[in-house]
């Protein structure tokens, strides 16, 4: 059964004669007839009643116009769904490391730009969202540091400096080498770049101790547990309160991008489109009110940081 077959039996439904549907649907007659006798066949069931001035649809034609009539509108409306790229629906999946400072400023523009969008997001380390991705089960994420792969298509969203932070009390490099480490699971690029410093530091054995958020890191790490690497803008509210201290370290772990991330070879779609063009308009906003820090370490956990 062809969608042209539905069509042409409810222009002869409507209309009451295959003569005024031929017209309507600029069909020959003969080509009507033989479709209405096709469908008749498929279903094994006569569909009108046949008489001198037309056809009238019988019971068991009107049950199948209540169902053309619904399958019609539906394939109108998804065709209006995806002839409508000014307004997106439907689903959308990302992934995002839980470091984005910048986060909230894209998902609100993006939410209040195209409201329909059913926007999911899932939280992880960048290996785990980036093997996602490859795998089709996201449709993209904003993962930490710049990486060449063929399947894969990135934007430079923005750049960050990392600086590792204490408690309030000011140490020496010795002393701060010695304190346990306060990270994400393996995979974070920023547990990475900790790691590959203090290793070259000559520290081997430093403890380590897993979180699963940032705001629980940054707790930890006022509290006075331990050490962490974090943006610099993630924590400039918390320094300049006095809570934490922090510590430059080489540019060759310091300097880090965000990037959002997708498969190259899957389709575009619009509503993918649109999300990347807001992720575009963010960089390019002189303002940048994303970038202002948290007001304190009970607000992180508002945002998929």
């Amino acid at each position: 059964m062809e969608i042209k077959d539905l069509l042409i039996f409810q222009s002869v439904a409507h209309n009451g004669s295959i003569s005024k549907a031929a017209d309507e649907l600029n069909y020959v007659q003969s080509h009507v007839t033989a479709r209405i006798k096709s469908l008749e066949a498929q279903l094994q069931t006569q569909l009108f009643d046949r008489h001198s001035r037309g056809t009238t649809v019988n019971s068991e034609g009107k049950k199948l116009l209540g169902y053309t009539e619904k399958i019609l509108l539906m394939i109108e409306e998804m065709n209006k769904d995806f002839r409508d790229s000014d307004n997106p629906s439907g689903a959308l999946e990302i992934g995002t490391i839980e470091t984005v400072m910048k986060l909230p400023m894209v998902l609100s523009s993006f939410h209040r730009k195209f409201p329909q969008v059913d926007l999911t997001l899932k939280t992880g380390v960048s290996q785990e969202l980036i093997h996602q991705v490859l795998k089709h089960k996201l449709d993209g994420a904003f993962v930490s540091g710049i990486f060449n792969h063929p399947e894969i298509e990135q934007i430079n969203v923005f750049q960050e400096e990392l600086v590792i932070i204490s408690d309030s009390e000011r140490v020496d490099y010795e002393h701060l080498k010695t304190r346990p480490l306060l990270v994400f699971n393996a995979g974070c690029s920023y547990r990475t770049r900790l790691e590959n410093w203090l290793y070259e530091e000559g520290i081997t054995d430093a403890k380590v101790m897993e979180f699963g958020t940032l705001e629980t890191i940054l707790g930890s790490v006022v509290s006075g547990l331990g050490i962490s690497l974090v943006s610099k803008s993630a924590v400039s509210h918390l320094e300049a309160a006095g809570v934490v201290q922090c510590y430059p370290i080489p540019a060759k772990y310091s300097d880090i991008s965000t990037v959002f991330i997708r498969r190259a070879d899957t389709y575009l779609t619009n509503t993918m489109a649109k999300f990347m063009d807001v992720i575009h308009e963010c960089k390019k906003s002189a303002a940048l009110p994303f970038m202002q820090p948290m007001v304190n370490i009970s607000d992180q956990g508002k945002y998929l940081v």
